[in-house]
């Protein structure tokens, strides 16, 4: 067959097409699930000087809704300042990092000790007692009719 396709061709497109529109939400990821109780990572220094820029920003230009052209000019004003002009951002930024070291040392010690989980046995033991009491209420009730 002179232009045809072979069988292993038609294949490979299938299966391009099956991945293709396998639509969204369907993928499965291969990572762990993300613990909501960890500490999130401190901000860089460039990031606590956005922080005051987008308030400054938003002042004098009150109209701008582009969040690229405040991250434009956020990422502009931050080449143009000397490492002196920096130094109090950087400085912010060490003391956020030091703040989240220790955070997460003692969640990594939380977590080795096996208290990961947000409910203790103390409050699953209280939770089943007012079951319980729920429980025999209820037949009491019962009873006096």
């Amino acid at each position: 067959m002179k232009g045809g396709r072979s069988k292993a061709d038609s294949r490979n497109n299938d299966n391009k097409l099956k991945r293709k529109g396998s639509g969204a939400g369907t993928k499965v990821s291969k990572k762990a699930a993300k613990d909501p109780n960890k500490p999130k990572r401190p901000a860089s220094a460039f990031f606590v000087f956005m922080e005051d820029f987008r308030k400054q920003y938003k002042e004098a230009h009150p109209n701008n809704k582009s969040v690229a052209a405040v991250g434009k000019a956020g990422g502009d004003k931050w080449k143009s300042l000397s490492e002196a002009e920096k130094a109090p951002f950087v400085a912010k930024a060490e003391k956020r990092k030091t703040e989240y070291n220790k955070d997460i040392a003692a969640y990594n010690k939380r977590l080795a000790a096996g208290i990961a989980d947000d409910e203790s046995d103390k409050s699953k033991s209280e939770v089943n007692d007012e079951d319980e009491e729920d429980e025999s209420d209820g037949e009491e009730e019962d009873d006096d009719e």
